[in-house]
C-alpha cells in the first residue's frame, strides 16, 4: 500500500493497515505533521462542530469513541502521550437568538442519546467564573475534549513504522503509474514505488495531486489562523466555542485561540488583521487574559467540500485508487475513524455492511 500524505489523515491510515499487517509506504513531501496537522488546536468537538444527525456525525460520534483506547494503545507502541482529555465543551450564547438556538440544539441531540445539557449564565459563573459575564449562558457538551494535535499525528506515525511502515519524509510525489485504468504506483523525485493500493490523504493538496488522471474533487483550500498564550494559572478549564472563536485550554498552562478562515488561499502568512480580530474575541469572553503572555501565532490549510462532507472510498473508475480527504475543521476528530474506515474499505468490507446504514444515509463516504 502506498499513501499519500503524512498527515494526521495519511498517518491514521498506514496505522490501521499496518495493524493488519498490510506492507505500507507513507510518501509525504515535507515532514510528517507539518502542515495542518501540527496547526490544529486539537479539539475532538463531535457535538460542537456538528449538530444535525445525519451520516457525517455519525462517523464523528464512532470516532470520538475511539480515542480512550486509542490514546492508551498509541503510548504503549510509540511512547508518545496525545494529551488526551475528556474535559467538555461549552458552546456559549451571546444574544437571546443563541440561546434558543442552543436550546433546540440540544432538545434534538438528547432525542438521539447524546449527552447535552444547558448551562444558565448563573451555573456558568460557578463552573467557569473567568468567562465574561456578559454571557448568556452555553450548551455544555461533557463528552467532547482535546488532544495535542501534532503529538497525535506523530504518535500515529510512529506506531505505523513500529508495526513495519516505512516513511519517507522530502519525498514529494509528481504523478500517479498507469495500467489501463489500474493505479500501481506513485512517481516521485526519488524513483518510482509500485503497489496494489495507492490512497491520497495530501488534505488541501490532494485535488493537485489527482488532477493529472483527469480526477476532479470539489474541495478548496480554507487558511486558519491561530495564535496561542501562557498563564500563570489556566483561567478556563474547558473549551470555550462560539460561532467566531475558540479557546481551548492545555495541560501545560497553554491557551490555543482560533480561528479565523480565509477561502481559496494555499498561503500560510500570518494576518494581523486576523490575529487582532481573535484577540478581541479572546479578551471579549476571557477578560483575565489580557494578563497572558503571547506565544506564537500561525496559520494551517484546511481541505473544505463544497457541501462540508468529506471524500473516503475507492475511486469508481480508477483500480489500485483511494481517496480519503476533505475533512475541513475536523481531521483530528476525524482522524480514527477514517483510518479504520479505509483499512476496511481496502480489505474489501462494503460500507454499508460496517455501518448497517443505505448509501443514502452515507452521501459523505464518496468519490
Amino acid at each position: 500500500m502506498i499513501i499519500v500524505g503524512g498527515g494526521v489523515i495519511g498517518s491514521s491510515i498506514a496505522f490501521y493497515l499496518s495493524e493488519q499487517s498490510k506492507k505500507v509506504l507513507l510518501l509525504e513531501k515535507n515532514k510528517l505533521a507539518s502542515k495542518a496537522s501540527s496547526a490544529a488546536a486539537g479539539m475532538i468537538g463531535a457535538q460542537s462542530e456538528l449538530e444535525k444527525n445525519g451520516s457525517l456525525f455519525q462517523l464523528a460520534r464512532k470516532s470520538r469513541e475511539m480515542f480512550p483506547n486509542l490514546a492508551q494503545k498509541l503510548k504503549e507502541r510509540s511512547g508518545i502521550d496525545i494529551e488526551f482529555v475528556t474535559n467538555g465543551i461549552l458552546k456559549i450564547a451571546e444574544t437571546d437568538e443563541d440561546v434558543s438556538n442552543l436550546q433546540l440544539t440540544i432538545s434534538s441531540q438528547r432525542k438521539y442519546g447524546q449527552e447535552a445539557d444547558w448551562i444558565s449564565q448563573t451555573e456558568m459563573n460557578s463552573l467557569e467564573p473567568s468567562l465574561s459575564k456578559r454571557i448568556k449562558g452555553a450548551m455544555y457538551i461533557p463528552n467532547d475534549g482535546n488532544v495535542s494535535a501534532y503529538s497525535f499525528s506523530k504518535a500515529l506515525a510512529v506506531s505505523a513504522i513500529k508495526l513495519g511502515t516505512t516513511v519517507l519524509e522530502d519525498t514529494e510525489v509528481y504523478g500517479f503509474i498507469k495500467d489501463k485504468n489500474k493505479i500501481i504506483g506513485a512517481k516521485t523525485m526519488v524513483g518510482s514505488f509500485y503497489a496494489t493500493e495507492t490512497i491520497v490523504a495530501g488534505g488541501a493538496w490532494s485535488e493537485q495531486l489527482v488532477n493529472e488522471l483527469g480526477v476532479k474533487l470539489d474541495t478548496y483550500p480554507v487558511k486558519g489562523e491561530c495564535f496561542s498564550v501562557r498563564t500563570k494559572m489556566n483561567p478556563i478549564k474547558r473549551t470555550i466555542f462560539s460561532k467566531n472563536c475558540y479557546i481551548v485550554p492545555k495541560s501545560d498552562q497553554r491557551l490555543i485561540i482560533g480561528a479565523t478562515e480565509k477561502a481559496h488561499t494555499f498561503d500560510e502568512s500570518v494576518s494581523l488583521q486576523g490575529i487582532s480580530k481573535l484577540m478581541n474575541l479572546a479578551l471579549h469572553y476571557i477578560p483575565a487574559l489580557k494578563e497572558a503572555k503571547w506565544e506564537k501565532a500561525w496559520a494551517g490549510i484546511r481541505p473544505q467540500t463544497s457541501d462540508g462532507l468529506p471524500y473516503l472510498g475507492k475511486h469508481p473508475h480508477y483500480q489500485g485508487l483511494s481517496i480519503a480527504t476533505g475533512h475541513y475543521r475536523n481531521g483530528i476528530l476525524l482522524a480514527p475513524i477514517t483510518g479504520w474506515l479505509m483499512a476496511e474499505l481496502i480489505k474489501g468490507k462494503n460500507i454499508d455492511t460496517i455501518f448497517k446504514v443505505g448509501r443514502n444515509q452515507l452521501k459523505e463516504v464518496r468519490t
